[in-house]
């Protein structure tokens, strides 16, 4: 049974808008969503999760591969009676999206690929993966959220974002990231899945995001049929932090979009 996942469910409850849900990526927590909470809430329901072994949800140690993650997000909007939605997610958050389309694409009326990127992992990175998920069991997760800090949020990012971004890292279980890792090594490849995808897809990525370059966000913008890209300048992997009202905006136009061509949505 899949642990019960801690979660903010926010905003307009009774509105014919679609509900938004967002994933958060890896080694953060729900908190990474709060500019989007605020922007969106005050005319939509917007649920937002710590994924297991993340933020305050709890931590299962071993290998936590994408589809219990999707299963867990799926479970969770089963619970709170959720059956259609626009989901979204950043990096590995959006690898978990790509997974719940695969599972369940019945339920998502618009996606939001966010600094990601769909391919299988390869040998070398499957054995970083793995040695990174052993580190972190020996050391913890200091030294890692010092090293990956100005790769996660450009170097340039205001002190407050770049500490709320420290602070997600620094304070995530390290049995649940190493989990997270091991599972994640092993995902399926996602590129003929997004060949697929028949909802309005929205492509978002920061112009300096070392982690998921440009060219990857283009790539998936060219095998979504329906999809937009948007680049964001000044951000690197976090542009939703960086630069919130850009990812904001071009979330606005995606979330009007489905709300349009919903069954029944005029």
């Amino acid at each position: 049974m899949a642990p019960f996942l801690a979660y903010e469910d926010k905003g307009a409850h009774a509105s014919t808008a679609l509900p938004l849900v967002l994933i958060h990526g890896h080694p953060f927590d729900r908190t990474m969503w709060a500019p989007q909470v605020a922007a969106f809430a005050a005319g939509r329901r917007v649920i937002v999760p710590d994924l297991r072994g993340y933020g305050a949800s709890p931590v299962v140690p071993g290998i936590t591969p994408l589809s219990v993650f999707a299963e867990d997000v799926a479970a969770l909007l089963d619970d709170l009676r959720v059956p259609e939605f626009v989901l979204g997610g950043l990096s590995m958050g959006g690898q978990i999206v790509m997974e719940c389309y695969r599972l369940f694409p019945g339920r998502i009326r618009g996606l939001v690929l966010a600094d990601t990127f769909p391919a299988a992992e390869t040998p070398s990175g499957k054995e970083a993966r793995g040695a990174t998920a052993d580190r972190l069991l020996r050391e913890g997760m200091g030294g890692y959220a010092d090293e990956v800090l100005y790769k996660m949020v450009a170097p340039y990012a205001r002190p407050e974002v770049a500490a709320h971004v420290h602070r997600m890292m620094a304070g995530t279980s390290a049995e649940g990231a190493a989990a997270a890792l091991r599972g994640r090594a092993e995902r399926p490849d996602y590129r003929s899945l997004l060949t697929r995808v028949g909802v309005p897809t929205l492509v978002v990525v920061g112009e300096d995001d070392e982690f998921t370059p440009v060219g990857d966000a283009e790539a998936m913008h060219e095998a979504v049929p329906d999809s937009t890209l948007c680049v964001v300048r000044g951000a690197a992997h976090m542009p939703n932090l960086e630069r919130p009202a850009e990812f904001n905006e071009a979330l606005a136009g995606l979330l009007d979009r489905c709300d349009r061509v919903r069954p029944g949505g005029g």
